[in-house]
């Protein structure tokens, strides 16, 4: 590691030295060493610094962070040993048929690809695990989101079933195994690395698809239940979306889906603005493109039916670091505005907890029953 790379991370703060002596010279212990493995390794599987900060903030087990490293590593060299056998197959195909078909350099290229996506595969999962856990630990609703979701659907009748965008699949977690039963269920995401993940978490009891949500790959009323849970609103053309779910739901099915209204999680946008008025927690706001006030009318569209249920619940957050670990997961500019002052950050919100007691933060959430799809003629 060159001087200047050292200079450029003290600079930052991703790698501050132990001492800075009066004439200049920084000092680094043992310990900054570590730490500086660790940059050096995640660097090599394609984070980016933001990225690195953040990680860097949740590595105070060492035995956990070396364990965190072997399993990022563990999955690079599955997915190259893939590349690598597929290669092998490709080589021995040109050398017995002087050719080669376009389905194997499609299929060299979704494995290279997915090689280079270690990285991105990660953040996609522990971003929204940090998101999941704020509401998981300080939810005063004692039914869990997920939970209060399930008990809200019909199953009756319901034999094939789509998750589009299924992120981890914690949906499932709260399924009583028995609505399983004699059913198809699929679950879609674009992430390849989130259906890796579904598919080690939950077995062989789904069906896991990398698939686009605006490109279901089920013929014509297809399902009898469909759940989008926090995902139209991130659709780039929200109205096509809709009409390809109602086009491959049946007449008789059930589509839920669930968004957000203009009041969700304001206060922290409010903490964050008082810390520095900068910070943007979001490129967009998501309740705009589809939320709980515009919703209805938006589904109506595409449904006869539309009912509105209302998820009533609020956090009230007393650790700083869990807080701090949801702000990062947005999809703002926020890491480069506050991992360089984490630090001043966390004293920020320490205080405030302590000066005024636990963080109350509003939830919107809500969930909308659709049925009789408007099918074109």
């Amino acid at each position: 590691v060159s001087e200047k790379t050292i200079r450029y991370y003290d600079k930052i703060g991703l790698l501050k030295p132990s001492v800075v002596h009066s004439n200049g010279y920084r000092e680094y212990s043992d310990l900054d060493l570590i730490r500086l493995q660790e940059i050096i390794l995640y660097k090599q599987l394609d984070f980016s610094l933001d990225e690195i900060s953040r990680l860097i903030l949740h590595s105070k087990d060492a035995a956990r962070t070396y364990r965190f490293q072997k399993e990022l590593v563990v999955k690079k060299i599955r997915s190259l040993r893939d590349l690598e056998y597929a290669l092998d197959r490709v080589a021995q195909t040109v050398e017995h048929h002087h050719c080669l078909a376009s389905k194997d350099v499609t299929e060299l290229i979704r494995l290279t690809n997915l090689a280079k996506q270690t990285a991105d595969n990660y953040k996609d999962s522990s971003y929204l695990k940090d998101r999941i856990i704020l509401h998981m630990k300080y939810s005063m609703n004692p039914v869990p989101w997920f939970k209060w979701l399930i008990e809200q659907m019909i199953f009756t009748g319901k034999r094939r079933i789509l998750e589009v965008g299924c992120g981890n699949g914690e949906l499932w977690k709260y399924c009583n195994p028995q609505i399983l039963r004699n059913r198809e269920v699929f679950l879609t995401d674009k992430s390849e690395g989130m259906i890796e993940e579904v598919r080690e978490k939950l077995g062989n009891d789904f069906n896991c698809i990398v698939a686009d949500g605006m490109q279901i790959p089920f013929k014509n009323s297809y399902f009898d239940l469909i759940i989008a849970n926090h995902v139209l609103f991130y659709y780039e053309n929200i109205n096509l979306g809709i009409k390809e779910i109602s086009r491959v739901l049946n007449e008789d099915g059930i589509f839920y889906c669930t968004t957000y209204g203009s009041r969700h999680m304001k206060e922290i946008t409010e903490i964050c603005r008082e810390f520095d008025a900068r910070i943007q927690l979001s490129t967009m706001c998501l309740s705009e493109v589809f939320g709980a006030e515009n919703g209805e009318d938006i589904l109506k569209t595409f449904f006869h039916g539309v009912e509105k249920l209302e998820y009533p619940d609020e956090l009230v957050v007393d650790q700083a670091d869990d807080l701090i670990n949801y702000i990062l997961s947005c999809h703002g500019n926020q890491s480069e505005l506050l991992i360089p002052v984490i630090g001043q950050f966390r004293e920020f919100l320490e205080e405030r907890i302590t000066e005024k007691g636990p963080i109350h933060i509003t939830k919107q959430a809500v969930l909308f029953c659709c049925t009789h799809p408007v099918k074109d003629s």
